[in-house]
Parts: structure tokens; sequence; C-alpha cells
């Protein structure tokens, strides 16, 4: 997914500050969700919930740089899933930022952890497998 670069996003050396990397990859997670589930998305009735986020900073972004988003999800457990994403600039294939999020599975009617349903995961296994 190509991501925007406004100038708001960039910082006092003139690259994008390392902040707006994570809403860029919130912007490549709700398309992917939207892809998964081939419509918009309830966010109150997904059943996973953002645990833990992990980013590597590898290279600035400049404005002018086409940037595009990659999301995949990489591992399922029985409560978790495990998110990868890049954010990769298509004019030279460098990879600017990496991030892995783990998602855990969520009763929002009880505010609790539980096991992801398996068709939950089929979903996302079956657009995988593409």
């Amino acid at each position: 997914m190509p991501i925007q670069i406004r100038f708001s996003d960039l910082d006092a050396l003139n690259h994008v500050n390392n902040s707006y990397h994570s809403q860029y990859f919130d912007v490549g997670r709700i398309n992917y969700f939207e892809a998964v589930m081939g419509s918009k998305v309830d966010w109150s009735k997904i059943m996973v919930v953002i645990v833990h986020i992990e980013i590597d900073f590898l290279e600035p972004i400049f404005q002018g740089d086409k940037i595009n988003v990659e999301t995949k999800i990489i591992s399922f457990g029985n409560k978790s899933m495990k998110m990868l994403q890049r954010l990769i600039d298509t004019q030279t294939g460098n990879v600017k930022s990496i991030c892995q999020t783990i998602l855990s599975g969520f009763n929002h009617s009880n505010n609790s952890s539980m096991v992801i349903p398996e068709e939950f995961k089929s979903m996302f296994l079956e657009f995988e497998k593409d």
C-alpha cells in the first residue's frame, strides 16, 4: 500500500520523524485487515488487540520518497498472531524500517484474553497462501 508523506511528518533534519513510521504501519494494518476480511472493518468486533510492537529504523525517509508499506501475518499461536511489516522505498527497493507486532486474542464482552477462533485464523491463512 502506498504511503503519502505529509509536510507535517518531517522533523528538523528534514526526514520523516520516527514516530510517524508507527502511523504508517497502522495504515498498512488497517488496509491488510480490510483486504483479508473483504470489507470495511468494525474494530469493536475484531477479536485481537495489539500487545507488543517492535520497530527497527534502518534508513531515513525523506519528503519525495515513494514509500509502500507491506504487511503480512507470519505466525499464529493459540492466543496470539505475529505480524511483520516493512516500509520500502519503491524506487530503490531499500527497506526503511521493519515492524513486528504481536496481536493477542481478546474478548471485548468480558475484557479478557481468549483463544483466537479457528474461523478467524483461517481467513488470514487463506489470504496468505496466495
